[in-house]
């Protein structure tokens, strides 16, 4: 197989195993699928995975990856490879992805650690995969956008929330920027949360640029704190696709929820009219 594209159509199940259907040339005897994490940490031991391919009919080529393998959080870029005196990586398209399977997924709140998987197409038209690996994990669900707080409802993963259970506003770059909004009680399974976060508070302090305040759940008094993202679906990344509206925070101040890329979630704060 020459070091060209082949395409890859990806199925995922519930418990997170991807199947991935190749239509391509006849490989060699011992060719992969190899998923390497973009970046540097491709280079790391850990950094690669090579999954065998078998033939699924003709012109098609099966690899399966399943839910127990492990792979680190990250974004992870597919290639076919035929190992040999010159490795040969094939550039992988992506075709069709069927991931009905991963939508509102709903793991074991009492498991130690939540993994999702995402396959995507990437900007430049190759398939990877989305990974991510928290432990604990608080998903984000439901954001509702009020005139002048904001409400995030939640579930925990891995740890219980117990005397003192909040969410904390942090500024990045500026430990002394944090606000503490206590969590409220929520109907749902166990592990359940909420929480109203007032724009206000965050806006005291000079606001001469875009500030992106991450939240946090602290589940107890001196815990550590938990990223509140949203990753149990199928979307690979929300900063684009969940635009929620402005709303004033103090004057010439304006206050939006927000996902980040890696589908974290924040408060934009930023200069702006009220009228926006």
């Amino acid at each position: 197989m020459s070091a060209t594209a082949v395409r890859a159509d990806c199925a995922a199940d519930r418990a997170g195993t991807l199947t991935f259907d190749l239509t391509a040339p006849v490989p060699a005897p011992d060719a992969v699928l190899l998923l390497r994490r973009r970046g540097a940490a491709g280079r790391k031991p850990g950094g690669t995975v090579r999954i065998p391919l078998s033939r699924s009919g003709p012109g098609r080529l099966r690899a399966v990856l399943p839910a127990a393998t492990e792979l680190a959080e990250g974004r992870w870029d597919a290639f076919v490879e035929e190992p040999g005196s010159e490795r040969a990586e094939a550039v992988v398209e992506p075709g069709l992805r069927d991931l009905r399977a991963l939508v509102d997924r709903s793991p074991d709140t009492g498991t130690a650690s939540v993994s999702a998987r995402v396959p995507y197409p990437t900007a430049d038209g190759r398939l990877a995969v989305r990974c991510w690996v928290r432990a604990p994990h608080a998903e984000a669900g439901g954001v509702v956008v009020g005139p002048d707080c904001m409400t995030v409802e939640g579930v925990l993963y891995g740890v219980a929330a117990g005397e003192g259970a909040a969410v904390e506003a942090r500024l990045p770059g500026d430990p002394a920027r944090v606000h503490s909004f206590p969590l409220t009680s929520a109907d749902g399974p166990v592990g359940a949360f909420a929480c109203t976060l007032p724009y206000a508070p965050p806006a005291t302090g000079p606001v001469d640029e875009a500030q992106f305040w991450q939240l946090w759940l602290v589940p107890a008094a001196g815990a550590d704190g938990v990223r509140i993202s949203r990753i149990l679906d199928d979307v690979w990344s929300r900063h684009k696709s969940f635009v929620y509206p402005s709303r004033p925070a103090a004057p010439g101040v304006l206050a939006t929820p927000c996902y980040t890329a890696d589908n974290d979630l924040c408060l934009r704060l930023e200069p702006g009219a009220a009228d926006r």
